[in-house]
Parts: C-alpha cells; sequence; structure tokens
C-alpha cells in the first residue's frame, strides 16, 4: 500500500502550491517546524502541525522517525539528456586548455560526437547506462526528473531513445518526463539543409513519436550556427500540433531572441538563458514561462552564469536543472547545484528550494502532482541529515540526503 508516517521533522519544507512561483513568492517556503506527514496507498493524505494527533491507525503504516532531520518534496530535475553513449572526456580536457563550445562543436565535437555514439548503442545498452544514472540521481534526492532525446538525429535512433526513457520508467522509481529533441544540432548528412532537416522532424519522426505516445514535449536547441529563430518557430509550432508541450534551449551562446520566442509562443520553459535580454525576461514573466537555469554547466563551460537576480526581480518562475549530458554538465550533483545557484548565481537558499522542487515541476508540467508537500500530492519526499534546508548550499558539495521516498515507499542510503 506503500503507507508511510514521516514524524516529527525538524522542518517540514512544505513548498506548498500547485504551479510555479514568481518573484517574492519563491523566497516563502512555508516550513512548519516539528512537522509530520502521512503518505497513504503512495499519496500525501496528511500534513500536521506539531501537537496534532495522526487521525489514522499507525499499526497500518511504516514509521520514521525524523527528530533533528529536516523533509523536502522530492527534487525535481527538469532538464537532462541523461540517456546517451559514449563519452566526451577529450573534449573536456580540450576546453581546459582554451578550445570553446562551438569551436569543438563546429570541428566535428559536441553532441554529433555523442550521436555517432548513441547510434552504435543497442537500446539495451541505452538501458543499462540510463538505469545506473537513475539510481544516482536517486541516492541525491531526484524523484522525477525530464529526459531528452536528440543524441539520433535521425528516426531510428530518435525513436530508439524514447522508447529506453519508456521503459525506464516503468521499470526505476523514479519518474521520467520524456522530451522529444529531434533539433538538437544538425547531422553531418543534412548539413546545409537545416530546413530540410526541420522537415524531416516535422513530418517523418514527430507523427510517430505521438503515435506511440514516446514524449510529453517537444524542444529545440535555438542558438546561432545551430537552429535559427524561424526554424525553431516552425518546429515548435508543428510540435504544438501534434499535442506536445513546448521546451527550448535559448540564448546560450548569444543573445538570439530564444527568450522572447518562447513568451511568443508560450513554452512551458525557456532553458539556459545565459545570454537572454532584459526584453526576452519580462516577456517571460508576462506571459509565464519558466525559465530553467542550468549553473552546472555554465559552471563546466566557464561562462557567465545566468541573470537569476535581474529574473526574480522581474517577476519570473526560476528553476534549476543540473543538465546532465555528456558534454557541457557531464554531472547530476544536487549539492554543487544549489551551492552555485547561491553562491554564484546569487539566489537565497529559499530561492533555490522553490527552483528546485515546485517551479522545476511547473517547467515539466506536473506541478499539480508533484513538487511540493500538500495533501493530494505524490508521497515524493527527501530526508536530510540535517535540521534545516539551509544546510543545501552550506555544506558545499556533499550530498546531506538520508532519506528518498517515492510514492510512499522508502530509499535508504546509509
Amino acid at each position: 500500500m506503500n503507507n508511510l508516517i514521516v514524524k516529527n521533522a525538524s522542518q517540514v519544507v512544505t513548498c506548498s502550491g500547485f504551479a510555479g512561483k514568481r518573484g517574492k513568492e519563491m523566497s516563502d517556503l512555508q516550513v512548519i517546524e516539528n512537522g509530520t506527514v502521512v503518505v497513504t496507498g503512495g499519496v500525501i493524505s496528511h500534513v500536521l502541525k506539531e501537537g496534532e494527533s495522526i487521525p489514522i491507525n499507525p499499526s497500518h503504516y511504516k514509521v520514521i522517525s525524523a527528530e533533528g532531520k529536516a523533509l523536502l518534496p522530492g527534487f525535481v530535475d527538469p532538464h537532462t539528456h541523461f540517456v546517451f553513449g559514449g563519452y566526451r572526456e577529450e573534449e573536456f580536457a580540450w576546453r581546459m586548455r582554451g578550445d570553446s563550445y562551438m569551436d569543438i562543436m563546429n570541428r566535428g565535437g559536441g553532441i554529433v560526437n555523442t550521436t555517432r555514439a548513441t547510434r552504435a548503442a543497442s537500446e539495451d545498452e541505452l538501458f543499462a547506462v540510463g538505469k545506473q544514472r537513475l539510481d544516482a540521481m536517486m541516492q541525491l534526492g531526484i524523484t522525477t526528473v525530464e529526459g531528452k532525446s536528440g543524441y539520433g538525429l535521425d528516426k531510428e535512433t530518435e525513436l530508439k531513445q524514447l522508447r529506453v526513457m519508456r521503459r525506464l520508467n516503468e521499470e526505476h522509481p523514479v519518474d521520467i518526463v520524456s522530451t522529444f529533441m529531434g533539433a538538437h544540432a544538425t547531422p553531418a548528412e543534412w548539413k546545409g539543409r537545416e530546413d530540410e532537416f526541420i522537415d524531416f522532424n516535422i513530418n517523418e519522426v514527430m507523427p510517430v513519436v505521438k503515435q506511440e505516445k514516446l514524449a510529453e514535449c517537444a524542444d529545440i536547441f535555438c542558438e546561432k550556427n545551430v537552429f535559427t529563430t524561424g526554424q525553431s518557430r516552425r518546429y515548435l509550432t508543428a510540435a504544438r500540433k501534434h499535442g506536445f508541450k513546448l521546451k527550448i534551449h535559448a540564448d546560450e551562446i548569444v543573445s538570439f531572441g530564444g527568450a522572447e520566442l518562447a513568451a511568443e509562443l508560450g513554452c512551458l520553459s525557456a532553458d539556459h538563458l545565459l545570454q537572454a535580454s532584459d526584453e526576452g525576461i519580462r516577456a517571460m514573466a508576462q506571459e509565464g514561462v519558466v525559465a530553467t537555469l542550468l549553473p552546472l554547466t555554465a559552471f563546466s563551460l566557464r561562462e557567465e552564469f545566468a541573470r537569476a537576480r535581474t529574473m526574480i526581480q522581474n517577476n519570473c518562475m526560476v528553476a534549476l536543472a543540473t543538465d546532465f549530458n555528456p558534454g557541457s554538465s557531464f554531472s547530476a550533483s544536487v549539492p554543487l547545484l544549489f551551492a552555485l545557484a547561491c553562491i554564484y548565481m546569487k539566489m537565497s537558499p529559499e530561492e533555490a528550494v522553490t527552483a528546485f522542487t515546485i517551479n522545476s515541476a511547473a517547467a515539466v508540467g506536473r506541478a499539480d502532482k508533484i513538487g511540493s508537500i500538500d495533501v493530494g500530492k505524490q508521497g515524493d519526499l527527501v530526508l536530510l541529515k540535517f535540521p534545516s534546508y539551509k544546510f543545501l548550499p552550506y555544506h558545499v558539495g556533499m550530498n546531506i540526503v538520508d532519506t528518498v521516498i517515492k510514492n510512499g515507499k522508502e530509499y535508504s542510503e546509509k
């Protein structure tokens, strides 16, 4: 039945709400001191303050005594590329000597390098490495993760990646929100024919992804020397007609109008945004587009961080994600994510927690089901080893997760 009581937590950090939070709202975590949470049949049934009696028979429940530990919603990672073949450690070394991300990409490295290895990998091989990566993410407190295709760049391999994610979603405790990203880069066989490659994705791949129900969202890399705003508009408009929710890689390398396009199309989220313009930020706030920021990527690429403070001050919904991928962010480190967000992006601990719970749930269209400790939501919880959420950025780079609870079932790493 997945019945569980987490009793007398020093803090129950509810992040309460059923939609993403904007601006100043991001600072209100609605913390209950010495609270208790009851999960019945995998769903949160009671959130109790100190002194309130538990209105159920505890003999039917497993009980966790959580004195001295903080309880939070399970973390939601709303931007990853975790299903891929091969690695790019050599390219990392090239970047350390001064080669830029785009320089490496333009000479056949980057995304296209991973494409070769992913095409060569079998579905079972991708499943096995995907499972290992999900296991590691779960130990860090991630209970829902978004995963993108985009390392096939052909029909067969794009579908293979998405089928692997479907299998993993069925067999692994972590929930996976799958995103079709056929337009991640232009493969060698389509170079110089980018418009035709967009047509290929729209006409040949999207309908199959939809027919087989392999993805909830669609995404494109809108960037100079990748795909133009016009190509991105066409791709995403077609994706909407197929019923996909829209996401966009926007304004990562240069200010390119990606944030403005996300607002124009009403995208669920715009991601990266290192170079987003003031106008683009205001437009996203006005249209309710979640600004998903990826500090591990900026850190790994030695780039300036996205302007989180400006976005929050302009009333944006800001989310955080790891961008786990083999090139620009080969890490799903939640501890490093919190440290970078607070120390270098100047987010408060409260804003960072909101950004990786209820707002990251909003970035994958699931804020009504996950991302907060509210009655009726999935019983996805994270119990920390310390009495306060403030230890997340303070204990720099250290995993402080004591217990992960997924749909009311306990997963401990002692």
